[in-house]
């Protein structure tokens, strides 16, 4: 784990040029006074931006079926299990509050009907907040499905879905969160499969208050997850197994204090303006993954929801 610095340099200087004045008389005192707490700002939130770069026994720990968790000597790739005895899952130790997780995951390849792989975070409140990746299993030969979905102050559905472009059980791609003061963007190999944007003052529930911590879990989901749960686990074709590998937390960790998270800077890189909106090139292939790649959305299933959509759906996504 990397310490965020580079910005506590210009107080340090501010500091010492003030220690070093000549006048030491007690009217001086005050800019000394002041700068030392500048330094103590800018340690506590140096200290709570971290750059992780992905020692599973370091920042995760099992919440399920430890023999069903499989970890490397160097700690650096995880696999978890699902069989008819049990799924598996972890959890990290640390809570965020805004930043960027990006995992690489290899999923469970041949046969995986039924099953559910699930990457995501979650405040664990009762009004919980949640940004998910889950992976629907599927009948081999037939393209994976991936929803998207978010938990904002206790309410959900807000689900999308898409078919993936390639597969993704023969490598390594990489699936990644950034979340923000001014949005949520999901991202599949850095391309921006989907947005849910910070319209709070519009009246829509954004996640900005609640830390949340990152949760990976391997389960059967036989009744919902394939064709509506029309294609059952087979658990002749198990085990079922997924890897992960060299993943990445850059994210500001929760020490009670929502003010540090939320302020901007060099360490908390989220939240400055150039991310609050997808740029040009994302936003093309934003459109792309829409346009080719899409097959569920919320905000077009007015049957659902009695051609009353969500607020959100009428506002703008970048």
């Amino acid at each position: 784990m990397h310490i965020h610095a580079t910005f506590i340099n210009h107080n340090l200087l501010y500091c010492m040029t003030q220690m070093n004045h000549k006048n030491r008389a007690m009217d001086n005192l005050k800019p000394i006074f002041q700068c030392g707490i500048f330094l103590l700002y800018s340690l506590q939130t140096s200290f709570a931006s971290v750059v992780s770069t992905g020692n599973f026994n370091n920042d995760f720990f099992v919440t399920w079926s430890p023999s069903h968790v499989n970890t490397s000597t160097d700690g650096r790739s995880r696999s978890l299990k699902l069989d008819q005895e049990s799924g598996s899952s972890i959890a990290s130790n640390d809570m965020f509050l805004f930043g960027q997780i990006d995992m690489p995951i290899k999923l469970v390849p041949g046969y995986s009907a039924g099953t559910v792989l699930a990457f995501y975070l979650t405040s664990d409140q009762p009004n919980r907040d949640e940004i998910d990746f889950e992976f629907l299993g599927n009948v081999s030969g037939q393209p994976y499905i991936l929803q998207t979905n978010v938990y904002a102050d206790g309410f959900d559905n807000r689900e999308e879905r898409i078919y993936l472009w390639f597969d993704p059980t023969k490598d390594f791609h990489t699936y990644s969160i950034l979340w923000n003061l001014h949005q949520i963007v999901f991202m599949v190999d850095h391309v921006p499969i989907r947005t849910y944007r910070n319209h709070a003052d519009k009246g829509v529930a954004y996640p900005r208050w609640q830390p949340m911590g990152i949760k990976i879990s391997l389960w059967d989901g036989s009744n919902w997850a394939t064709r509506g749960g029309q294609d059952k686990v087979d658990w002749s074709k198990g085990p079922f197994i997924a890897s992960f590998a060299n993943y990445t937390i850059d994210a500001c960790v929760w020490k009670g204090n929502a003010r540090f998270c939320r302020a901007n800077g060099s360490s908390n890189w989220w939240n400055n303006n150039e991310f609050s909106s997808l740029s040009w090139e994302q936003r093309r292939w934003f459109k792309w993954v829409r346009k080719y790649h899409l097959i569920y959305d919320y905000c077009q299933d007015n049957e659902r929801f009695q051609y009353n959509l969500p607020k959100e759906c009428y506002l703008s996504k970048y």
